[in-house]
């Protein structure tokens, strides 16, 4: 065999190697792959061993039919109230028909992600921030209810998307802080206000109770003095010599007093001492 001839038949081999290789398809389970004829779609390829015409056909797609996980990378939100908020969430998906994936558009996973994007920016644009930040929950069924229509045009199943994290940007956390801060100031001052005004009202009652005191105990005394007087009154009756002799006895007592005082450098005798002393003795006797 010369060599020119043996160079013929290790290029035959490899042609029927190629052809062979090219030929039989292998899929992976959880795959599944689109053929083409003459650049038309031709058929899709399931798990498992399948068979083409070489140079014909070609596997121009390669579509996995596991649950996909997108992730919908952080973007700014206003709502309703002119607030800034920051949001991101995860969607998971899965090609139910494979033909419509490839065919209906031309990259389904950055599809599905922008319009998970711009629905949320849509949702969360109609409610106030406080509503936005305590209904994730409400905020996910309508974001995965709005987008499964769309989505099912493409052949994607949109099994769930879930919002990662929603909060207030760092300008708004700030604003935020400082509204709090100035309603806790307003709190404790109208606090302070009603402390001040029950202590003023306690303060008030404590004096009216203790004018009623007063009041109540001058009466009383009065009342004493009065049926003090009264029964002297009885006692003495139309003698005048008791009230004489009392009047008296009281009258060398303060003298007495105002004598002993340490502060006293001289003692002042009314001019009609002797005539009181006079009648003093005068009752006793």
């Amino acid at each position: 065999m010369t060599m020119e001839s043996l160079i013929v038949v290790v290029a035959l081999l490899v042609f029927v190697l190629v052809t062979i290789a090219k030929g039989i398809r292998i899929v992976p389970q959880g795959d599944e792959w689109v053929v083409e004829r003459l650049g038309k779609y031709h058929v899709t390829l399931k798990p498992g061993l399948s068979v083409l015409i070489p140079y014909l056909d070609r596997v121009a797609y390669k579509v996995t039919t596991k649950d996909i996980i997108l992730d919908v990378q952080e973007q700014e939100v206003i709502t309703r109230d002119n607030a800034v908020i920051l949001t991101n969430a995860i969607a998971f998906i899965k090609v139910t028909d494979p033909i419509r994936a490839v065919y209906g558009i031309t990259n389904f996973a950055e599809a599905i992600r922008n319009l998970v994007m711009t629905t949320l920016r849509s949702i969360v644009g109609e409610m106030e921030l406080d509503e936005a930040l305590s209904s994730r929950d409400r905020i996910k069924a309508r974001l995965r209810e709005s987008i499964s229509d769309e989505a099912l045009d493409w052949g994607i199943s949109i099994k769930t998307v879930e919002i990662q994290d929603i909060k207030p940007s760092e300008s708004m956390q700030r604003a935020m802080e400082m509204q709090a801060a100035a309603e806790r100031e307003r709190k404790a001052q109208v606090t302070r206000a009603e402390g001040s005004k029950q202590a003023a009202i306690l303060e008030a009652e404590a004096r009216l109770e203790s004018a009623k005191r007063d009041a109540n105990a001058q009466v009383a005394l009065a009342t004493s003095s009065a049926e003090a007087i009264r029964r002297v009154a009885e006692a003495i009756g139309e003698q005048s010599a008791p009230a004489m002799f009392i009047l008296g006895e009281k009258y060398i007592k303060a003298m007495e007093a105002l004598s002993a005082s340490d502060n006293s450098k001289m003692v002042v005798l009314p001019a009609d001492i002797q005539e009181v002393v006079k009648r003093f003795i005068a009752t006793r006797g």
